[in-house]
């Protein structure tokens, strides 16, 4: 093969892949993109290599004189020793299923001829596809310059970032150095502040100002300026005793002018304080506004118990001695005048429930008994004691009360000496709690200190009056009364009192139960032949009883205690043994129903009034009060119709018995039952109601037995009609005379009362 243009272009690629021997047509193409490259910066010189290489691959293609291409048919070339039999076979076979061979066997092409229309049409798109690479070379030649370009800029670019990687190397290297610095500046600092938070902090301590020295000399305590100054005195006292510990020596250049400040600042405070509690002894000071002005000033005695002991123990010792003087004079006078407003009738050991009215003898200064034991077994308006307006409304005003001319009943004046004491005792114990700074034991301590003089007369003045007194209402007001403020002491939280709460019910309970333990031997112990006149009226000992449990049920209902409904039950017995006992008295059985009935009646509307529907006492009376009721009831209707009822009886219980047939034999007095009835019935109901009304004090109870024995009564003649409309007594005659049993209950209605 001639190179004809190798000389040309020694160096180029394109010219040493033409000089083999054998080249194929792909390296020729890409040998030619090479040679390109290859050319260097002189693109005119490559793409006229590419050209020349282009035209000499033309004419080496060209068929020889034998018509034949000398073609290197490279791994197809059957006479290499390299072929191996083996594959013609696979080759052949995957040949023949190609589509166009299929299609040139069937049609019979010779396959030579094909082979040469194949190859020349390669030739053809080959030699186009040369020139249109040839037709596009000058674009690739300025592709390649901008590619040129391109890579230059690139190239600048990294040697700028390789710049800039070197610059920020460096910044962080000095980033490092200054973090460093900073940290240790910052550590610096911290050091220093704490120094000087520490210097300043002991320095302001250390330093008395002038306008500290000249406010504790010469303002007066009352001012909001001394009071300042104060504090800041007693924080620099504190603190030279804390740096006198440490053995500071700055300590010692402050510690003459602290002390004389500090003994200037506790005479002025000794002064003002025993000024104010002095001015507690003067008559008729409202000592709670000194008190009042102590508590804007607390901190004196703060200051006084810190820094001078004896000081502050002389002004609690002056305190305590003035105050417990002052409530001893004040309640001790207070109880005084409250007694001259006491009822002058007061109960004795004869007003007792079971005593009768004749028992005691009248004298000159003696008063009327009826109306002393009224008083005293009758709660009334006594009651009101109790309730919340009451209990804690203003306290009595002895003097205003008297010239009222103004009575009231001892558990009233208790309440009210109480109330004081309660209000006193609790605005105290605050006081000394806030002002002296106790708490628990010492503050108890404290209050009883001042206040156990007080509490010791009252005491003694209740066991006085408790020893001889005989009036169960009044002490078991005061009991519950007693209760009462010792919740409203709880509720402000005041235990302060609650050692004398407990002595006072000590003192009342025993008494209350001896009085009404009094009562019930006294009732039982009663006599009714001495009684006076029969009179089935209520009885008056019957009236002191309903009143009287009524009062004690009422008042217990909010703190209930069992020991007294006990002793209630007790004397609730010992009253129905004496309605029985005083209605055995009568002769009669009607008689002592009547009482019974009158007297259960005025039980029952007496309790019921204040005591409820479901009470112990109540139940039991509406028990007694119907089983009576029911048995008046038969005994007022036997007279005008016994004969009727007992036949009526009779005859059902024979009916129960199948027995009937044995009554038959009776039809003449079945007639005369019939016809009495007939006759005399309107006659005898209209006397029944008059009679009821007569025996019974409550109109209300009388009509309620009138139309019971109204209706027991159209019962019996309905049972009569029953049995006369049995087989055995159809035939009697009689039976055309019976009342219609629809115009007996109308007729019986218009002779029921009306009130």
């Amino acid at each position: 093969m001639s190179l004809p243009f190798a000389s040309l272009y020694p160096g180029s690629t394109l010219c040493l892949v033409l000089a083999r021997p054998s080249v194929e047509l792909r390296d020729v193409y890409a040998m030619a993109e090479v040679s390109v490259s290859g050319a260097g910066s002189d693109v005119n010189t490559a793409v006229s290599l590419t050209a020349t290489a282009m035209a000499y691959l033309q004419d080496e293609m060209k068929p020889d004189g034998d018509g034949i291409s000398p073609l290197n048919l490279g791994d197809l070339d059957l006479t290499t020793d390299e072929f191996i039999l083996d594959e013609v076979d696979i080759h052949i076979q995957a040949n023949l299923e190609d589509d166009l061979v299929k299609e040139a066997l069937k049609t019979g092409v010779d396959l030579r001829q094909y082979s040469k229309q194949v190859q020349a049409e390669l030739q053809r798109i080959e030699q186009a596809s040369i020139k249109d690479y040839i037709k596009e070379s000058q674009n690739i030649a300025s592709l390649h310059n901008q590619i040129t370009a391109c890579d230059s800029i690139l190239e600048r670019m990294e040697g700028m970032l390789s710049g800039f990687q070197s610059d920020l190397s460096s910044i962080s290297s000095e980033i490092q150095t200054l973090q460093q610095q900073s940290v240790s500046m910052n550590l610096r600092l911290r050091n220093r502040q704490a120094v000087r938070s520490h210097l300043s902090q002991l320095v302001d301590e250390l330093v008395v100002p002038g306008a500290m020295i000249s406010i504790i000399l010469e303002t007066p305590v009352t001012e909001q300026e001394f009071l300042e100054q104060l504090h800041e005195l007693n924080n620099k006292i504190n603190f030279a005793k804390e740096l006198s510990f440490r053995e500071t020596l700055a300590c010692s250049d402050i510690q003459d002018i602290v002390d004389r400040l500090k003994i200037k600042a506790v005479t002025k405070i000794r002064e003002f304080i025993l000024q104010k509690i002095y001015a507690f002894r003067k008559p008729m000071t409202n000592y709670q506004i000194p008190q009042n002005t102590l508590l804007k000033y607390r901190f004196f005695y703060q200051f006084l118990l810190a820094n001078e002991r004896t000081v502050a123990k002389e002004i609690r010792d002056e305190y305590v001695d003035t105050m417990s003087k002052i409530y001893y004079s004040y309640f001790k006078s207070y109880s005084g005048r409250l007694l001259k407003v006491q009822y002058e009738e007061v109960a004795d050991k004869d007003d007792l429930m079971g005593v009768e009215d004749t028992a005691k003898k009248a004298g000159f200064f003696s008063k009327p008994s009826l109306k002393s034991r009224n008083t005293i077994f009758t709660l009334g308006q006594r009651g009101a004691v109790l309730s919340p307006a009451e209990l804690e409304g203003p306290i009595l005003i002895p003097h205003t009360a008297q010239r009222g001319d103004s009575r009231y009943p001892y558990e009233t004046l208790f309440r009210s000496q109480h109330y004081a004491l309660l209000d006193n005792g609790c605005r105290e114990f605050l006081f000394l709690s806030d002002f002296f700074m106790v708490t628990g034991n010492s503050a108890f301590d404290l209050f009883n200190s001042i206040m156990g003089k007080t509490l010791s007369m009252f005491l003694k003045s209740m066991s006085t009056y408790v020893s001889d007194c005989y009036d169960s209402i009044a002490v078991f007001l005061c009991i519950h009364i007693i209760l009462r403020f010792r919740a409203i002491t709880v509720k402000r939280n005041i235990p302060a009192l609650d050692k004398y709460w407990e002595a006072v019910l000590e003192l009342l309970w025993p008494r209350f139960e001896l009085i009404l333990e009094m009562n019930i031997q006294s009732i039982r112990n009663t006599d009714p032949q001495k009684l006076g006149v029969l009179d089935t009226r209520p009885h008056y000992i019957t009236r002191r009883y309903a009143e009287f449990s009524s009062a004690i049920v009422s008042i217990n209902q909010t703190f209930p205690n069992e020991r007294t409904h006990t002793l209630l039950g007790q004397l609730q017995v010992e009253v129905e043994n004496f309605v029985l006992k005083m209605a055995a008295e009568f002769p009669s059985r009607r008689d002592q129903l009547i009482f019974l009935i009158n007297n259960y009646d005025m039980l029952l509307s007496v309790l019921m009034e204040r005591a409820a529907d479901d009470s112990k006492e109540v139940e039991g009376f509406q028990q007694l009060l119907l089983a009576r009721t029911q048995e008046f009831i038969e005994e007022i209707l036997s007279p005008p119709f016994g004969g009727m009822i007992a036949f009526v009886k009779e005859s059902e219980a024979l009916m129960e018995k199948g027995q009937l047939d044995r009554l038959k034999n009776d039809e003449a007095r079945i007639t005369q039952l019939i016809r009495g009835f007939s006759s005399t019935w309107k006659q005898s109901v209209e006397a029944l109601s008059q009679e009821v009304m007569r025996s019974f004090t409550n109109f209300k109870n009388g009509t309620s037995i009138i139309q019971g024995a109204l209706t027991q009564l159209i019962q019996y003649y309905h049972g009569f009609h029953k049995v006369l409309s049995q087989p055995a007594f159809r035939s009697l005659a009689a039976r055309s005379e019976l009342i219609n049993l629809h115009h007996l209950m109308v007729e019986v209605k218009k002779h029921k009362p009306n009130f």
